[in-house]
C-alpha cells in the first residue's frame, strides 16, 4: 500500500544502486533508504520518492503584494500554500516553523491538487502561490496545482530560494508558472560563509532563464545586519541584477528581524535607504524598500515624471493611477506591469 503523500519523483536518474536527484543544484546522490538534504525526497528499491504530495501544513489567501509580487496582478489575493523543509539552512529564516523540520506524518493536512483548486475559486482569489517555505521541494504537487488552476484561468505564482535546476524551472513553466520571486542572499561571500557554500551564480542564473521563458520576475533581498549590508555586498546584487534582468525588474530590500538561532540587530531603515539609493543611482528604474510599514519607498513612482502611481499600505494596494494601457497618466510612459489592476 501506498502511504498517504508519497509519490514517485520526477527529475531523477539511477546511478549504479543509488539516485541522483536534479530537482535542485545541490544534485543529491542517494543511497537506498536513504533521504537528499531537504529530507523530502527518498530512495526506495531505487526509485526517487516525495513524501510530501499534498501535505500542506499552510494555506491561506493573502494579499500578493504581502508575497512581495509589486508589478504582477497588482492588488489581487492568491491562495498561497506550503509544504515542509528546506534545501537552505537559513539561520535568520523568518518561516523557520514550515521550513526546519522535516515531513511529519502525524501532523500532516493533506489536501488534493483539485481541492486546492477549489478552494481558490471558492475563496474568490485570483490565482494560487507556493511559498512560506522553499517550494521547489514540492514540485510535482505543484505542478499538478498550476496545471488544474491554469484551465480555472487563474495565476500561478513562486516566492523561492531559485536553487532549482533548468530542468526543474523548464518543467515548471510548462505546466503553467507564471511569476517568480527570486530571494537572492547576498554575493558569493555570503553563500560561502552562511550557506554551506552554495553558487549565488545559480540564482541569478534562473532568473534570467525566467525572463527569457516569459515569467514575470521579481527580486528580493533580505538585507541582514553585518552579513550583507556593506556597500560592496548590495552593489554587487544592483550589478549583477542589471546585467541580467535589466533597469525595469524590480528589486525589493527588505528589513531582517531577529529570529530562528540568528540574533543580529534588526536592519536599520538607513540601511534600507541607502540600499534603495544605490540601486536607484545605478539605473534601476523599480527598487523597493519592504517591511517597513508606510515606507514611501514601498510605493511605484514614474521613472520619468515622478508621478505617485501605485500607493501601498501594509496588507495591499492603497491606490493605483496607471492608466487601462499600463502607462502613467502624466506623461505617457508605459509601466511594466504583469496582469490587470483588482480594485476591492
Amino acid at each position: 500500500m501506498v502511504e498517504q503523500g508519497t509519490k514517485e519523483a520526477s527529475l531523477y536518474e539511477r546511478v549504479d544502486d543509488k539516485v541522483r536527484c536534479f530537482l535542485c543544484e545541490r544534485r543529491c546522490l542517494i543511497s537506498e533508504g536513504e533521504k537528499g538534504f531537504c529530507g523530502i525526497r527518498i530512495n526506495v528499491g531505487n526509485t526517487l520518492q516525495t513524501l510530501v504530495f499534498g501535505n500542506v501544513p499552510a494555506l491561506e489567501s493573502i494579499s500578493l503584494e504581502i508575497n512581495q509580487f509589486y508589478h504582477f496582478w497588482p492588488g489581487s489575493m492568491a491562495l498561497t500554500f506550503s509544504s515542509w523543509s528546506c534545501n537552505f539552512q537559513c539561520s535568520w529564516c523568518q518561516n523557520w516553523q514550515l521550513s526546519g523540520i522535516r515531513p511529519q506524518p502525524d501532523r500532516a493536512k493533506f489536501t488534493t491538487p483539485e481541492d486546492l483548486v477549489k478552494t481558490a475559486l471558492t475563496t474568490r482569489d485570483q490565482g494560487i502561490c507556493a511559498s512560506f517555505t522553499e517550494p521547489t521541494l514540492s514540485h510535482e504537487f505543484n505542478c499538478s496545482c498550476f496545471e488544474l488552476s491554469r484551465k480555472e484561468g487563474l495565476y500561478n505564482c513562486y516566492v523561492s530560494n531559485g536553487y532549482m535546476t533548468l530542468e526543474a524551472l523548464e518543467m515548471l513553466r510548462k505546466c503553467g508558472l507564471d511569476a517568480i520571486n527570486l530571494d537572492i542572499k547576498g554575493d558569493p561571500g555570503v553563500y560561502k560563509e552562511h550557506l554551506d557554500g552554495l553558487k549565488a551564480k545559480v540564482i541569478w542564473r534562473n532568473a534570467k532563464k525566467s525572463k527569457e521563458l516569459g515569467i514575470h520576475v521579481e527580486m528580493v533581498n533580505l538585507v541582514i545586519t553585518d552579513v550583507n549590508d556593506d556597500v560592496n555586498c548590495l552593489n554587487w546584487i544592483i550589478e549583477q541584477h542589471l546585467k541580467n534582468l535589466g533597469p525595469e525588474t524590480p528589486l525589493h530590500f527588505t528589513g531582517y528581524l531577529p529570529t530562528y538561532t540568528f540574533n543580529n540587530p534588526a536592519t536599520r531603515i538607513e540601511t534600507l535607504e541607502k540600499a534603495w539609493k544605490l540601486a536607484k543611482k545605478a539605473g534601476i528604474l523599480y527598487p523597493y524598500i519592504g517591511n517597513v510599514p508606510g515606507h514611501t519607498a514601498s510605493n511605484t513612482y514614474c521613472p520619468t515624471c515622478g508621478k505617485l502611481l501605485i500607493e501601498r499600505g501594509t496588507y495591499g494596494v492603497l491606490r493605483y493611477e496607471i492608466t487601462l494601457e499600463k502607462k502613467c497618466p502624466d506623461c505617457n510612459r508605459s509601466i511594466p506591469i504583469t496582469g490587470e489592476y483588482i480594485r476591492d
